[in-house]
């Protein structure tokens, strides 16, 4: 059924027509005039008294029937005020839902503005620290403090990736749809990490630089060691070639066996002049009271008369076959089971340390023969000086050998002497050694000049004459001579 709109018109029409077809019963009447007046106001009054009195003609048992046409009507009128109820209830759902709508956005809005707020701090922190982390490498300049210039930059690198942090989050705000600034507290892990890693890098870059001179280090040290090892043993390849080729000893083999020997009490004079300087001594003064040898301020000629010094200490009784620290005579018991047995004792102990084997056996004859040697090496003042004591003598004598240094350097010199001495005796027959006294004249066949005295002046070894014997020379059995060293003065000299 359509439906059409309802008006007063209709609904008067339809309250007359109910009054004609339904009379007023009979005992209807007029209460009193408050009543009539009530009634008069209400212009449905009849029609619901009508109604009520219709009801009461009616059975209680039976209901009265209703026209079809206004039941129609009265569903019309239900529905249509169900819609009605219902268009008023969407329009204060919308009402609410706007009100609640304004409200978020208000909400919103504050907190994007607190946002902003607590960025723009941060962002005014990080430029107050970019200016103390700057001003801090700057104070690392001058002075010129290489750790704190790194710690210095590495502040500087940190502020600066925080000031970056802060830019993208604002970049990340102005792209998201929302607009919302990330909270730095809600920062990513990578961008959290990125200090430390920059650090980690920088410390990795140092440790290769470190890592890098350690080995330019080693090589130097490499390198310097192995010079040292050819200027002290220049020979030490050529005497084992030798040693190898044949199985007994020669002449050959004992003329390198004494330039080794030679090198190595060079070396040990040099480290004993260092430590002479590094002990305060005036080189000249001190060298005279261990060699008793005139020397002036010339560094050459000190470190000259200290090598004579520990070659005459080391060389001392060379021609007996104990160095007299027994009275052994076994070279004239039995000569040839001697010389294999020396040169069996040369072979085994070439290859060794001689302060490992001196560790192992203390007592042996080369320990005794170190212990005596170096007993008589320095006089006490200057021993006292150099070495602080003479507790490294007093633990020689007693058969505990020093893992000192000096005694190192001293051990080394010992066995070449020794060394050429077992060799020596290991020959038939044993070479016999000569000195070139102060004083003699200079003989190029049999000695050696370790340096002239003016030279530079062209004057060479004309009207020169021996100042002090340096090493001994050896004469060999077969007519080789190893020559002698020494120092040459002019003639007249008192030096």
């Amino acid at each position: 059924m359509a439906s059409k709109a309802v008006t007063i018109g209709d609904l008067i029409h339809r309250v007359a027509s109910s009054c004609l077809s339904n009379r007023f019963p009979a005992n209807y009447a007029i209460s009193d005039g408050s009543d009539l007046d009530d009634k008069d106001d209400d212009p449905f009054a009849d029609f619901g008294d009508a109604a009520d009195a219709q009801e009461c003609r009616r059975s209680p048992d039976k209901p009265a029937p209703r026209p079809a046409g206004a039941v129609e009507e009265q569903d019309e009128e239900v529905r249509k005020l169900k819609i009605w109820e219902e268009g008023e209830e969407e329009k204060r759902r919308q009402n609410v839902s706007a009100t609640a709508g304004e409200e978020g956005k208000e909400t919103e809005r504050v907190e994007r503005v607190g946002d902003a707020e607590a960025l723009m701090a941060e962002v005014f922190d990080a430029v107050s620290g970019v200016r103390r982390a700057y001003a801090a490498l700057q104070g690392a300049h001058c002075p010129w403090d290489p750790d704190r210039m790194r710690a210095a930059d590495a502040g500087v690198v940190a502020e600066l990736r925080h000031l970056a942090r802060l830019r993208d989050c604002f970049r990340r705000s102005a792209a998201s749809p929302g607009g919302r600034i990330p909270r730095a507290s809600a920062q990513p892990l990578r961008e959290a990490v990125a200090p430390y890693e920059a650090e980690l890098d920088d410390l990795r870059r140092q440790l290769q630089g470190k890592q890098a001179e350690v080995d330019g280090l080693k090589e130097k040290l490499a390198t310097a060691t192995s010079r040292r090892n050819a200027r002290i043993h220049p020979s030490k390849k050529h005497h084992h070639i030798a040693a190898a080729t044949d199985g007994a000893p020669t002449a050959e083999l004992f003329v390198a066996c004494a330039e080794q020997a030679r090198a190595a009490t060079r070396g040990f004079a040099a480290h004993l002049l260092h430590l002479l300087r590094a002990a305060g001594l005036d080189p000249a003064a001190a060298t005279r009271s261990i060699t008793k040898i005139p020397v002036n301020s010339s560094p050459h000629l000190a470190r000259h008369a200290l090598e004579a010094h520990a070659t005459a200490a080391l060389l001392g009784g060379f021609e007996h076959e104990s160095f007299y620290l027994d009275g052994s005579l076994s070279s004239l018991l039995d000569p040839a089971a001697f010389r294999r047995e020396r040169y069996a004792q040369y072979r085994d102990m070439r290859g060794m340390d001689p302060g490992e084997l001196l560790g192992v056996l203390p007592t042996c004859a080369f320990g005794r023969y170190a212990a005596a040697k170096f007993a008589s090496l320095l006089p006490p003042r200057v021993e006292a000086a150099v070495l602080g004591g003479e507790h490294q003598k007093a633990a020689a004598n007693g058969g505990a050998h020093p893992r000192t240094p000096f005694y190192g350097e001293f051990l080394r010199a010992a066995k070449a002497v020794w060394l050429l001495h077992l060799l020596a005796f290991a020959l038939e027959p044993p070479p016999s050694h000569f000195e070139a006294g102060r004083g003699a004249e200079f003989h190029p066949e049999y000695m050696e000049s370790v340096v002239v005295a003016g030279r530079g002046t062209g004057a060479g070894t004309a009207g020169m004459v021996v100042g002090f014997a340096v090493a001994p020379g050896f004469k060999l059995c077969n007519a080789a001579v190893v020559r002698a060293r020494v120092y040459l003065v002019p003639r007249g000299s008192r030096q």
